[in-house]
């Protein structure tokens, strides 16, 4: 097992999940075949993971960033940056393909381009939960890459996002007329509305004691995006 990327105790990072440390690397049968696992503890959900060895490369699993490369992300919080679409669906798709590759830089630019856009207009639910998970992996492997409590690491992501004195940075981001954001959660719940007033339609028209669905998970993450 020696000849595996990865050893035990070696704190690793697995993208959208968060810092972890191997725990233990162990054979297990797997349709007639022995495999060998990662067995992953994710820090920050306390979470067990198990990955088989060779698919860790694929799923984007790597080691904690060095010093200098948490520096190198920080720094890009307040770096100029392109015009932001105000397209959520074409932003918010963006973004999610930057979390899925995982790397330290692309998560700081998901925290830099969402911290900006709420500058601007209120993140939507879905972006708001995006901006709240990469800020929270960002975090976490800057404490581990520089050696910082969270609180210090979190002063510094909030000092490289609003420097002392600097410009704002709004007019990065205002680039058209019409912002259709206020549509985002009608447009996430068409399909179940539709459903919905289907099967109302299949009621009875005496029938007016029909309680709501819950809603809830149109507002969670696309689990397709997450699921490796």
């Amino acid at each position: 097992m020696s000849d595996t990327k990865f050893q035990i105790d070696q704190n690793v990072v697995y993208p959208s999940q968060g810092v972890g440390k191997i725990i233990e690397i162990f054979e297990k049968d797997f349709k007639g075949n022995t495999l060998l696992y990662y067995k992953i503890h994710i820090t920050a959900s306390d979470m067990i993971v198990m990955v088989p060895v060779e698919r860790a490369e694929e799923l984007g699993i790597r080691s904690i960033v060095s010093a200098e490369e948490a520096q190198k992300a920080l720094d890009l919080l307040s770096d100029d940056f392109e015009p932001i679409t105000s397209d959520w669906k074409l932003r918010y798709q963006q973004n999610l393909d930057l979390l899925k590759k995982g790397s330290v830089s692309d998560i700081a630019e998901i925290v830099r381009c969402l911290y900006n856009r709420s500058k601007v207009k209120e993140l939507p639910i879905l972006e708001r939960k995006l901006y709240d998970s990469a800020k929270k992996l960002l975090e976490d492997e800057v404490c581990f890459a520089m050696g910082l409590s969270e609180k210090e690491v979190e002063s510094l992501i909030h000092t490289k996002l609003e420097p002392l004195g600097a410009a704002p940075k709004v007019k990065h981001i205002i680039e058209e007329d019409d912002d259709d954001d206020d549509d985002l959660m009608d447009d996430v719940n068409t399909d179940e509305k539709t459903r919905k007033s289907s099967r109302s339609d299949e009621d009875d028209e005496d029938d007016d004691d029909d309680s709501p669905g819950d809603e809830s998970s149109d507002d969670d993450f696309d689990s397709d995006d997450f699921d490796e």
